[in-house]
């Protein structure tokens, strides 16, 4: 079980803990920045859809190591718009459901891909 520690910043800002502590002995897994690419390498030209399917990515990994979404322990959100991001987090909410990882969420001006607007980093950890 994690512990979050909440200082009464991440309060003011969105559903996150301020920071998020792991217990000793705990196997950790890295995801590498995900984009809402399907599998046959296309990517949606709806945002939403493209978050959606970011969103589902990072859970089908979580899945296929035995991790689960109250897993997380940091996510790192990179947006290339910043008018998406009260859309983005509505899509994240509902992936996330009750769980708080650390949270940082990033506009910037491109990703690696010109078609790409959403990519989602995460670290999980679990007994």
């Amino acid at each position: 079980m994690h512990t979050p520690h909440d200082i009464g910043v991440a309060a003011h800002i969105g559903s996150y803990s301020d920071a998020v502590e792991v217990a000793p002995g705990t196997r950790w897994l890295a995801l590498s920045g995900t984009p809402g690419m399907a599998a046959d390498g296309t990517i949606p030209s709806d945002f939403e859809e493209e978050a959606t399917l970011a969103w589902t990515n990072v859970c089908a990994a979580l899945e296929h190591a035995g991790f689960t979404v109250d897993d997380l322990v940091k996510i790192t959100q990179y947006l290339t718009s910043a008018d998406d991001i009260a859309a983005h987090a509505a899509i994240r909410a509902k992936f996330l459901g009750s769980a708080r990882p650390a949270s940082m969420l990033v506009v910037v001006p491109a990703l690696v891909w010109p078609q790409m607007s959403i990519e989602v980093e995460a670290w999980a950890a679990r007994s």
